[in-house]
């Protein structure tokens, strides 16, 4: 919480329950110019695109004072109106897309100054079995949950996949669940506002019928309002749930209780306007061989946690990219560009079984031998084992080239 937002009477009415058990006159704390002031640092942080009016962070920035002053009076005058969102297509996978949406960075400064100041509200009731976009948790607080409880012997999972969910949430439920905390007509206003913004896309322009658009700000903390109620319906009949967003998996001891988890999961997905996607929804015991479950980028089968085949085949690809036999980069500039990259993706996939980053190391070294060959311009066929001879593992290692092995042995010394 944002201490000049939340003040102490706040706070105490956070912990000991407001009047009627719904907040008024919240958006005066969402105009206040203090609030917007700390949403436009997130923001630039956060950097990003333009959106429909073509107005960068760098542009906004010169005048932000100026910009941050006029959102304030709109917002307190009533006056203040989202624009469209800019829908794009970024890659998920061979030959697949995902939609995004941009905002203009004005509505992405309120609706962060709106996500401080209600965010709190909800909070203070989501379930500790939900991980995803909530302050102090994430990938590896789910991930480590997960390990728990497989350990304990919850090892008959239910892995849930809701089809297409942040375009399917129905509107009128989700206002719903909002006001069932919230009373203030200008912040509901604000946020049936963003589910309303009209979407345009290259010629196309249209208002949304539900859903909320991917790339908001607000997105999150709406969709896991959504599935609040599940978590709770789960929580109540005794299931082992871990929710990461849309992403679910529901730990059980037996398969009897399995099959009665995903029972209950079914009749309310149905009663919600969701849908469980029925190739990706399924049953099975993680210690058996063909039966294990994928949650997070990670692959639990048969007693060990693997990397899943398309996040490693993801970071394949971005070596792929940044290793172009065509590149007219000196090899220690390249190195300087995989590094980063490399230790991130190590940083979280540290935990899966050591023999795949065996095989990652060896995929980087085999890519930087082809780029120095076309550099030096020697033959490309049948020359593997004279690469090997001419630029050895240790040939990289001096030049500072991260080594997921070497990072793991590392690890594992520490951890003993």
């Amino acid at each position: 919480m944002e201490a000049s937002i939340w003040t102490e009477r706040m706070l105490a009415a956070l912990e000991n329950g407001v009047k009627g058990g719904t907040w008024f006159s919240l958006i005066d704390k969402v105009a206040r110019q203090r609030t917007l002031e700390i949403a436009w640092q997130k923001v630039a942080a956060n950097k990003g695109a333009a959106g429909v009016d073509g107005q960068s962070i760098e542009r906004f920035g010169y005048k932000a004072s100026a910009y941050l002053e006029e959102l304030s009076e709109s917002l307190k005058s009533g006056t203040y109106r989202p624009q469209p969102v800019k829908r794009v297509e970024i890659p998920k996978g061979p030959g697949k897309t995902r939609p995004l949406g941009i905002p203009v960075v004005k509505d992405r400064i309120v609706q962060t100054a709106l996500k401080l100041v209600i965010e709190p509200i909800f909070e203070k009731e989501f379930e500790e079995t939900s991980f995803g976009f909530r302050p102090g948790r994430g990938c590896k607080s789910a991930l480590r949950e997960v390990d728990r409880l497989i350990k304990n012997g919850c090892t008959h999972v239910v892995d849930a996949d809701l089809a297409s969910y942040f375009d399917t949430i129905a509107h009128d439920r989700l206002m719903a669940l909002v006001e069932t905390r919230i009373s203030d007509g200008r912040v509901l206003d604000l946020i049936h506002g963003y589910l309303k913004q009209d979407i345009i896309s290259e010629l196309k322009r249209w208002t949304p019928i539900g859903g909320t658009p991917q790339g908001a700000v607000i997105s999150p903390l709406l969709a896991n309002l959504y599935l609040h109620p599940l978590d709770r319906l789960m929580r109540s009949k005794g299931y082992r749930m871990v929710r990461y967003a849309d992403d679910f998996v529901v730990m059980c001891p037996s398969p009897e209780t399995a099959q009665s988890a995903l029972a209950v999961i079914n009749a309310w997905v149905a009663a919600n306007g969701l849908t469980l996607h029925p190739d990706k929804t399924h049953v099975g015991d993680c210690t058996v061989p063909g039966q294990g479950f994928e949650f997070l980028g990670y692959r639990f089968e048969a007693g060990r946690r693997w990397v899943r085949r398309k996040s490693l085949n993801a970071l394949r690809d971005r070596i792929r990219t940044k290793t172009r036999r065509t590149r007219g980069n000196s090899l220690k500039h390249i190195i300087e560009d995989l590094n980063p990259m490399l230790r991130g993706w190590f940083g979280y996939f540290k935990h899966a079984n050591s023999n795949e980053f065996k095989s990652v190391d060896g995929f980087i070294r085999r890519r930087l031998r082809s780029v120095l060959r076309k550099q030096q311009k020697r033959p490309g066929m049948g020359q593997c084992r004279k690469d090997h001879t001419r630029w050895p593992n240790a040939f990289f290692a001096e030049r500072g080239l991260f080594t997921m092995t070497e990072a793991h042995a590392l690890a594992s010394q520490s951890r003993c």
